[in-house]
C-alpha cells in the first residue's frame, strides 16, 4: 500500500506541501501577532527582513533538492513529511512562549493609559478590569431597591460587606454599639426622611445593609481605575487642609487631644461647573504630621458629578491613614468603614435641601472614639448609628485626634483658565446670613473624658476669601457656629 502511494507522488507535490507548511507557519505567526494586538497586549515585531530572506533561501534550497530527486524511498518520504510538522510545531511553540510572558507581566497596566487612545483591544482590556473591580465591590445582595433618583440600593448581608475584605478585618464581626459621649442629646428630623431612596417605602431587612450599586459608568467617569473612589494625593498646609486646586473655608480647633466632634450642617445643592470638581460641607477629625502619614475621618454632604454622575447632595464618608496616597476611599468603595445600619445608605442622595430665602434643612453628624475598643463611630441624624472605622486602620488616630475642622471645600480646576464658578455652600457669601448663606451650628468636640464640650480657640480660615469666605459666632441657641461659602468666580475673584 505504501509503495503504491509512493509511486503516485510527484516530486513537485512534496515541495508544494513543504512550502505550504512554511507559508502556514508565517501566516499563523502574523495572525497570532494580530490577535495579541487586538487584546491590548505587548506585541512582537514582524520578522526581520533578513529572517524572511533566510526562510525564502531554505525554500529555494529545498525545492532544488526535491527537483533533482526523481525517486524517493518511502523512508525518505516519511522522514520529510514528519520533520516539517515537527519543526513547524517547535517554532510555533517558541513564538507563543515569547509572547505570553509579556501578557502576564502587563495585564494590570495603568487604567488611565488605556483611556488615552481608543484601540479595540485596549478598550476590551479596560472593560475586563472594570468588571473585575465591580465584582469585588458589588457584593451579592438579598434584595434590590430602586431609588427615585436612579440609584439602585443593594441589601447586602452585613458580614459580606466590602469592609471585611481588608486583611486586618477578615474573620471579624461588627462591634456592639458603644456608649454615647456625656452631654449628648438627641435632636433633628426623623431619620427616614433624610434620603431619597427611602421614599420608595422599601427598606433593607435586618441583618443587611444598603449599599449603592456601582456601575461601569461610575468608574468610567474617573481619571483612572486606581483613583476611582479616592481623593487625589495632596500637599497639605498645617493651618488648614490646603493644597493646589482645592479651596476651603473652615473653622479649625487644635492644640489639644480630641476624641470626636459633633455639628449640624446646612444642606444645599451648589452648582458644580466641571465634572472633575466637587463642592462639599463636612467635618474633619485629623491626626498626623501633615506629610505622608496624615490620618483623617471625614463626614458630610457632597455634590460630585465625577463620583455620582449627578448634582444631588449626597451623604459621604472618607478615611485615609497616609495623606490620601494609597489608603482609604469614599463611602464603601473599598474595605475599611464597617456599616451596621440597615436604613442609611452612605453615598445616597439627601432630601430635602435648603433654598435661598426659603426653607432651611440641616443634618446632624457626630463622630467619636469608643473609649472601650478605640473605634471611631459615626452617628447620622437623630441618634442612629451608621457604623465605625476600626482603630486598626490608623496609626495616629489609634490614640486621638490633634485637630478638628468644620466647613466647606471645593475643587478649583481652572479648566477655562480662570477661577472656577463652582459654588461653595449656597453659592453666597457668609455676610448674607441665615436663609441665604450656608451654616454649621452647634459645633462641639469630645474631650479625653468622653464628654461633648464647646471648642475653645476656634480659628476661622478662608484660603481665598474673595471667592469663598467664612464668619464665626456664638449664641445661646446655636452655640458655636459659622456661616461660609461663595460663588467662586466673580469680579473680585477673576
Amino acid at each position: 500500500m505504501y509503495a503504491h502511494l509512493h509511486n503516485h507522488i510527484h516530486p513537485y507535490d512534496v515541495f508544494t506541501r513543504e512550502k505550504l507548511y512554511l507559508e502556514w507557519l508565517v501566516f499563523i505567526g502574523k495572525k497570532t501577532q494580530q490577535i495579541c494586538f487586538c487584546f491590548g497586549f505587548r506585541r512582537r515585531q514582524e520578522l526581520e527582513l533578513e529572517e524572511e530572506e533566510e526562510e525564502e533561501g531554505k525554500c529555494r534550497k529545498q525545492k532544488q533538492e526535491t527537483e533533482t530527486t526523481t525517486t524517493t524511498t518511502m523512508m525518505d518520504f516519511s522522514s520529510r513529511i514528519q520533520i516539517i510538522p515537527i519543526i513547524s510545531t517547535f517554532v510555533f511553540f517558541l513564538l507563543f512562549s515569547t509572547l505570553f510572558p509579556a501578557v502576564s507581566a502587563r495585564q494590570f497596566e495603568d487604567f488611565g493609559r488605556l483611556n488615552q487612545t481608543f484601540r479595540p483591544g485596549e478598550e476590551a482590556k479596560k472593560m475586563r478590569l472594570i468588571r473585575t473591580h465591580l465584582m469585588k465591590i458589588n457584593k451579592p445582595s438579598v434584595k434590590s431597591i430602586q431609588s427615585p433618583d436612579g440609584d439602585v440600593m443593594e441589601c447586602v448581608l452585613i458580614h459580606q460587606q466590602p469592609a471585611f475584605d481588608h486583611p486586618k478585618l477578615k474573620g471579624t464581626k461588627p462591634m456592639d454599639p458603644p456608649e454615647r459621649p456625656n452631654g449628648y442629646h438627641h435632636s433633628g428630623t426623623e431619620l427616614e426622611n433624610y434620603q431619597l431612596w427611602s421614599l420608595s417605602g422599601e427598606s433593607c431587612p435586618e441583618g443587611t445593609i444598603p449599599i449603592r450599586r456601582t456601575t461601569e459608568q461610575d468608574i468610567l467617569r474617573a481619571s483612572s481605575l486606581q483613583r476611582f473612589g479616592r481623593k487625589i494625593p495632596k500637599s497639605i498646609r498645617r493651618d488648614s487642609i490646603n493644597y493646589v486646586g482645592h479651596e476651603h473655608a473652615v473653622a479649625s480647633v487644635s492644640g489639644d487631644q480630641y476624641y470626636g466632634a459633633k455639628a449640624s450642617i446646612n444642606v444645599w445643592d451648589p452648582k458644580v461647573t466641571d465634572r472633575f470638581e466637587f463642592s462639599l460641607s463636612q467635618l474633619w477629625v485629623i491626626s498626623g504630621s501633615f506629610t505622608d502619614d496624615l490620618n483623617t475621618v471625614e463626614v458630610g454632604w457632597q455634590v460630585s458629578q465625577e463620583l455620582y454622575g449627578d448634582n444631588y447632595p449626597r451623604l459621604f464618608t472618607y478615611w485615609t491613614s497616609d495623606a490620601y496616597q494609597a489608603t482609604g476611599c469614599y463611602n464603601l468603595l473599598c474595605s475599611g468603614f464597617i456599616q451596621t445600619n440597615n436604613k442609611i445608605a452612605v453615598g445616597a442622595a439627601i432630601s430635602p435641601s435648603s433654598s435661598y430665602n426659603g426653607g432651611q434643612f440641616d443634618i446632624s453628624i457626630m463622630i467619636w472614639k469608643d473609649p472601650k475598643h478605640g473605634n471611631w463611630w459615626l452617628e447620622f441624624g437623630s441618634g442612629v448609628l451608621v457604623g465605625y472605622w476600626p482603630a486598626s486602620l490608623f496609626t495616629h488616630l489609634r490614640d486621638h485626634a490633634s485637630m478638628v475642622q468644620f466647613g466647606g471645600e471645593v475643587v478649583n480646576s481652572q479648566a477655562s483658565g480662570s477661577h472656577t464658578s463652582t459654588e461653595m455652600g449656597s453659592g453666597h457669601f457668609s455676610g448674607e446670613g441665615f436663609g441665604k448663606a450656608a451654616y454649621v451650628r452647634n459645633m462641639q468636640v469630645v474631650d479625653w473624658d468622653n464628654s461633648l464640650i464647646p471648642p475653645s480657640n476656634l480659628l476661622v480660615v478662608a484660603d481665598n476669601p474673595n471667592c469663598y469666605d467664612i464668619t464665626g459666632g456664638i449664641n445661646n441657641v446655636w452655640g458655636n457656629y459659622i456661616y461660609f461659602g461663595g460663588p467662586g468666580k466673580n469680579p473680585r475673584c477673576p
